[in-house]
């Protein structure tokens, strides 16, 4: 018993604030005490095999080490209250005032004192333990009330799972001060108010004007529009220059006119079906439209802010937002990357339902594409259209997939303006404090149905009988400050007249315009850059490049630096690439490449590429970041050019995700245009998994949103045998989506039309997104190979003639794409057929119709004109060319059968379709249609 002695002597404020230091970080504490405090744990007895430590039945008395040890009775209780204030801090937000219009579920345990072995005659005892809770040694009852206000009022935190003891420590100091409670001035009150007030008017008027119309309201969140105001305004005071914003439609159009200053005139005129300027410009609903603005603050600061265009895809703008954030991060702001803010606004039932938000956020530390922390803010109606909360998730939170970065969450009643803003600035401040993610749970109700024509109490009844007698936030907080002499009962019903009045104001003025005209988001970015109809995608552009300074940037990416050990595999690799440009003058795909980003690079380009594997390349043909072979230090040749450098090339391979990170890449280029930003797929259908993007984004945005963006897509394509899913990139998916002028789609097979292509991507004063069906087996092809005078004098070619075909000779005028067109040469040259033509379509959309005219009238000597594809019948291009060349319906197909699947998952079998097909195209009595197998 003497070896412990000291327990009886020792002051409890000592055992107490070293107890609460072992509680955040167990190794901080010395490793005796650290033995001695696991004996205290919750559930932990049965692991302490070695110490074999457990508190004995009779009170007081603990094993330590077979050794019986006599705990004092006041030291006893002090663990017991640390108990207590740790269970507050760990599940006290389940017992919040937190919900409006629901009674909260019940949990248990609860947090009665008897859970905690403490009892109703230790509510006047005096701990030292309030100490931790920065109110010095108080009585329990005194603590209780103290915890109960800072973790058990309109707000709950959720922050125990950090294991970060700096950022805990931080948390609860700023909980601690004023218990959780905010101490505005009247100003700052009045101001809450006016927000609300705001929120509150504009979608009353809204409902009367538009009566019917889908507007997505934000009535029963309207704190959302106090507590964005504030973020913005002390986001400024805080060193924030420019805010990127995402949300869905519910409750945008308040946020548009209410925070990013968008005239109520203007979306009256779309409320009002008013047509657009452009002829050539399709518009899209209100309530997905994006903007842009500059806002002065009220501490005279100016803010540059954003807000995504989205589609009805809930969750999909979020990856969009991070990439534009990340894009003007590096941009402009490489030195302080919290000087651009990234708030995302989430509904409850998408954020818990879709699985974007979960590879958003584990985005969120990884160098590709981290933001320095993001505001996530979910406005919470307890419902997804008409699914109630139950059904909508297992968690016990819709917020819960933030724990995944050990982020804090706060969970606000929305009914209580001032918790609202209150928590709002606790996020922007761990925001800048830490560069980490914070989330804010807003819990509040929706008015309406899913939309304002919608009937909620077919499926609700109970919940919306609630709702019809519940007060709005403005009137709740009015009263309240009313109560407190802030302001007289006619304060508010001044504020909403004079907010009315200029709505009305606005009203009368839209129905003067005859026109909508929609403002181009992040103008300034887009300078100089002017949206171009197909006549322009096919115009020549000059991608010719400086031979000398070709052989100078090929001089840096192809010697390694001295003084370094690496694999001799990539010494002979890189040591191929030197000679395969200095003395062979026989260029691979992987030269042609490297040599495109040098070049622009040289020009003054960034590059950015992701996806998974990109830096080594799935097929180990880029070798973009080579690793030393001691260290793994990694060496990126196309940032070691020298005086040549004058872009940056930035590589990462990503997290194992297509959706989110196209996302964050088709975001990155809307906000670069002198970026050549590309996306590459580890195999080309793996892109299928990102269709929300391509669809609602990719193909379709300039007509939505005027948006241009010049993302490229690499997708490896090509039939070798390996099966349904490593064969096909889907180009007929692509091909389907291709109209007018909505982007390029590339097939190509050669470096220098590779070079050419990218290159063409910056050096247009446009920009357009590009698809190219990149190779597998053609990155090692002998015959795919290229001079560096083609690099450095040609162009980009959308059609490639048979250079060894005679016209007067052809009887067969063959048109293929991409790594077929090997196979059919092989064949050829195995045949001896020189009456056979290939011609090789490289550009599949715009589609050069004249040029493909241009060559039909060469050979018009030929018998007959073939379509040649690999895929099958139903896929592939053939449906693409039917629909933009009239003369392809006297083309001969030669292609697989009809399929549901790309491809055999036999060799054996996906050899022989591939020998019919091919064997078909010289000789149209083998028809495989016709063939059993």
């Amino acid at each position: 018993m003497d070896k412990y002695s000291f327990l009886n002597a020792a002051h409890t404020a000592f055992f107490a604030e070293l107890y609460d230091k072992y509680t955040k970080s167990p190794d901080s504490v010395e490793p005796s005490w650290r033995a001695f405090f696991q004996g205290f744990d919750f559930g932990l007895e049965s692991s302490l095999d070695e110490l074999d430590i457990a508190t004995l039945e009779n009170g007081g008395v603990a094993m330590v080490n077979g050794q019986q040890v006599e705990i004092p009775q006041s030291l006893q209780k002090e663990f017991n209250v640390i108990r207590l204030i740790d269970g507050y801090r760990s599940r006290g937000h389940l017992f919040t005032e937190t919900n409006p219009v629901r009674e909260r579920r019940k949990y248990e345990p609860n947090l009665d004192v008897t859970n905690f072995d403490l009892a109703q005659e230790d509510m006047d005892t005096v701990f030292d333990a309030g100490n931790i809770i920065g109110i010095g040694a108080s009585s329990l009852k005194k603590i209780i009330k103290h915890l109960e206000s800072i973790y058990c009022d309109a707000i709950g935190v959720e922050y125990m799972y950090i294991r970060t003891p700096e950022r805990i420590q931080w948390i609860q100091d700023w909980l601690n001060v004023n218990d959780n409670h905010p101490n505005y001035s009247a100003d700052e009150k009045k101001n809450i108010l006016r927000k609300l007030n705001e929120a509150v008017s504009f979608e009353g008027f809204l409902h009367t004007k538009y009566v019917g119309q889908k507007r997505f309201s934000l009535e029963g969140g309207e704190s959302l529009i106090p507590a964005l105001d504030m973020i913005i305004e002390k986001a400024a005071d805080a060193g924030v220059k420019q805010v990127v914003m995402g949300m869905a439609h519910r409750g945008r159009l308040s946020v548009l006119t209410n925070i990013f200053g968008k005239s109520p005139k203007d979306i009256f005129s779309e409320f009002d079906g008013k047509d657009y300027e452009e002829a050539i410009f399709d518009g899209d609903v209100k309530y997905h439209l994006g903007w842009t603005s500059v806002r002065e603050t009220d501490s005279g600061k100016m803010m540059n802010m954003n807000i995504a265009p989205n589609p009805s895809h809930l969750e999909t703008v979020n990856g969009i937002v991070e990439g534009i954030t990340r894009a003007k991060q590096d941009s402009s702001h490489q030195e302080n990357n919290s000087e651009v803010l990234p708030i995302l606004v989430h509904g409850d039932a998408a954020f818990a339902g879709q699985g974007v938000a979960y590879e958003i956020i584990q985005m969120a530390r990884l160098d590709g594409y981290q933001t320095g922390g993001t505001i996530h803010i979910v406005v919470n109606n307890q419902i997804g259209f008409t699914t109630n909360y139950l059904d909508a998730r297992s968690s016990t939170y819709c917020t819960d997939v933030g724990k995944v970065t050990l982020s804090p969450v706060l969970h606000v009643n929305a009914d209580d303006a001032e918790a609202v803003v209150h928590a709002a600035t606790f996020a922007l401040e761990y925001r800048m404090r830490f560069k980490r993610d914070v989330f804010l749970d807003l819990l509040g109700y929706r008015k309406y149905g899913h939309n304002e024509g919608d009937e909620p109490k077919f499926t609700q009844p109970l919940l919306y009988k609630s709702i019809s007698k519940h007060q709005n936030p403005r009137d709740i907080y009015a009263q309240k400050l009313i109560s407190e002499g802030v302001i007289d009962e006619s304060y508010v019903k001044h504020l909403e007249e004079e907010y009315k009045k200029n709505l009305e104001e606005d009203l009368m003025d839209s129905r003067k315009i005859e026109k909508t005209r929609i403002t181009p988001f992040m103008d300034d970015e887009w300078e100089g850059f002017k949206q171009k109809t197909e006549d322009a995608m096919l115009k020549p552009i000059d991608t010719s490049y400086d031979l000398s300074k070709l052989d100078s940037v090929a001089a840096r990416i192809t010697k390694l630096p001295e003084g370094k050990k690496f694999l001799r595999k990539l010494e002979r690799l890189v040591g191929g690439r030197h000679k395969m440009y200095f003395e062979d003058n026989k260029l691979d795909w992987a030269m042609g490449e490297l040599l495109a980003y040098s070049s622009l690079l040289e020009e003054g380009y960034d590059v950015r590429m992701t996806g998974q594997d990109v830096e080594r390349g799935t097929f180990s043909h880029r070798h973009a970041v080579i690793k030393t072979e001691m260290h793994e230090e990694e060496v990126t040749l196309l940032n070691e050019l020298g005086d040549q450098q004058n872009g940056k090339f930035h590589i990462y391979n990503s997290l194992l995700s297509e959706y989110a990170v196209m996302a964050f890449d088709y975001g990155y280029a809307m906000a670069s245009p002198n970026t050549l930003t590309i996306w590459e797929a580890q195999f080309g259908d793996f892109s299928n998994g990102a269709q929300i993007v391509i669809d609602q984004y990719l193909s379709s945005a300039e007509d939505k949103w005027k948006l241009q963006n010049g993302l490229v897509l690499l997708l490896p394509h090509g039939y070798e045998g390996q099966g349904a899913e490593h064969s096909s990139a889907r180009m007929e998916r692509y091909l389907q989506l291709c109209a007018k002028d909505n982007m390029y789609v590339a097939d190509v097979t050669t470096p220098a039309n590779m070079f050419h292509l990218l290159r063409r991507q910056m050096k247009a004063k446009f920009r357009k997104p590009l698809v190219v069906f990149t190779p597998k087996s053609l990155l090692r092809h002998p015959k795919v190979v290229s001079t560096k005078e083609e690099l450095a004098n040609g162009s980009f070619q959308e059609l490639i003639d048979d250079e060894k075909a005679t016209a007067a000779k052809t009887k067969s005028l063959v048109f293929c794409t991409g790594k077929f067109y090997y196979d059919l040469l092989a064949k050829k040259e195995e045949l001896g057929r020189e009456d056979v033509a290939l011609v090789r379509l490289e550009q599949l959309f715009p589609i050069p119709a004249n040029a493909m005219r241009k060559l039909i009238k060469k050979y018009n000597k030929a018998d007959e004109i073939v379509w040649a594809q690999e895929e099958p019948r139903n896929m592939g291009a053939w449906g693409h060319l039917l629909m933009h060349l009239d003369e392809a319906k006297n083309f001969r197909v030669a292609s697989r059968r009809f399929y549901g699947a790309p491809a055999a998952g036999s060799a054996v079998r996906s050899k022989r379709r591939h020998e019919q097909v091919i064997a078909y195209v010289f000789d149209k009595t083998k028809d495989n249609f016709k063939i059993k197998k």
